[in-house]
């Protein structure tokens, strides 16, 4: 999951790193959950984990348990995991189907999978109750080529306002048409922002991933998203190889009908809070940050390929899967190590030099975000 593109073009001088509280602060950490994963868009999955009206699953965002669930009529849905009777959770599992109700555990509180209150045992006595008000707590969700949002502030802005820097960039690459076909877990000992950084500059590429700077030259390409939250661009993949894998050899079909330009390409891309995407002609992994503390951020990883690579004979995910995995590994052991330093009492903010340009606009967007700027 790393690292990528470089562009002088957006870059400021005396730009700098962020000061150590950032990365060390309890409070802050508290804060970045109140104003970043409480108010705005967070990726939660892919909607083909929802793929049948009854099928959910569970996350915990900003501290809110929410349930996830394609409803009857196939309108996906993002309700807060508790009960309008007495607060208990309605969902322990992480995923699951409901056959045609929601029914709290404690109370039998029961509910349509569109959060309409239908059962309310012994209420009927009580003195102006009706179960029209008291329908299931829902957070905005929306679909983004195959990807789903949701937004938990009260009154969030609309997603393709947030992301208008998005609609129609990547139509291209099919994305909503892929399949997943795998999935993993990494728990890292570092702060968040750190991945982010780490993940949106190639600078350290030469020193820490000589496997990646055989398929990709580390000066290669261009970014095209160089300011605000949404960051990126393209590398070129080096001949003779035709994708980023251990082999340099493809793993399946190609994604999409792609150009020949975009068949020597492999795309980078972070989206504040919390989601990377990269694309390879014949592959699409993303990952989703999930921060747990401010020195712990769990990194969830998905791998998507064109629907009919997983019955051709050639394919051959692990040559990629591999290939991410020891590269992740060695981005994980640097930004912990980066993290380590930034304890210090001697550390301060240091000087971005022009091939660090994205990482120090992601700062400036991060600041906005916070309301320090």
């Amino acid at each position: 999951m790393t690292t990528f593109v470089q562009t002088t073009g957006s870059f400021k001088q005396g730009a700098q790193t962020l000061p150590g509280e950032y990365y060390n602060s309890t409070a802050i950490f508290e804060e970045e959950r109140e104003r970043l994963f409480a108010r705005q868009w967070i990726c939660v999955g892919r909607a083909e984990r929802l793929a049948t009206p009854g099928d959910y699953f569970v996350r915990v965002i900003a501290g809110e348990s929410l349930i996830f669930v394609r409803d009857r009529g196939g309108v996906l849905r993002a309700f807060f995991n508790v009960c309008r009777h007495r607060g208990t959770r309605l969902c322990s599992q992480e995923s699951g189907h409901f056959s045609e109700t929601i029914q709290c555990q404690y109370h039998a509180w029961t509910y349509t999978t569109d959060g309409k209150l239908i059962g309310a045992p012994h209420m009927g006595d009580v003195a102006g109750f009706s179960k029209a008000d008291y329908p299931l707590h829902q957070a905005a969700i929306t679909e983004w080529e195959g990807f789903l949002f949701v937004n938990l502030a009260r009154e969030p802005e609309s997603f393709q306002e947030s992301h208008a820097p998005l609609m129609g960039r990547f139509s291209r690459f099919g994305l909503a048409n892929l399949k997943v076909g795998h999935r993993v877990l990494y728990d890292v000992h570092t702060n968040w922002k750190l991945v982010f950084q780490n993940y949106n500059e190639c600078l350290h590429c030469p020193i820490i991933h000589p496997e990646l700077s055989t398929r990709m030259p580390y000066l290669s390409g261009a970014n095209d998203l160089i300011e605000g939250p949404f960051l990126g661009g393209y590398m070129v993949i080096t001949e003779p190889a035709v994708s980023v894998t251990m082999t340099g050899g493809a793993v399946g079909l190609p994604i999409a009908a792609l150009s020949e330009e975009d068949r020597r390409r492999a795309f980078y891309y972070s989206f504040q809070p919390n989601m990377l995407l990269s694309i390879q002609p014949d592959y699409v992994n993303y990952y989703m940050l999930w921060p747990v503390s401010a020195t712990e951020t769990r990194v969830e990883s998905e791998w998507m390929f064109h629907p009919d690579s997983f019955a051709h004979p050639s394919f051959n995910p692990q040559d990629a899967i591999e290939f991410w995995d020891v590269t992740n590994r060695q981005d994980w052991r640097i930004t912990e190590e980066s993290h380590a330093g930034i304890k210090s009492s001697r550390y301060q903010p240091g000087p971005y030099s022009p091939r660090e340009s994205v990482p120090a606009a992601w700062d400036r967007a991060y600041l906005q975000a916070m309301g320090r700027t």
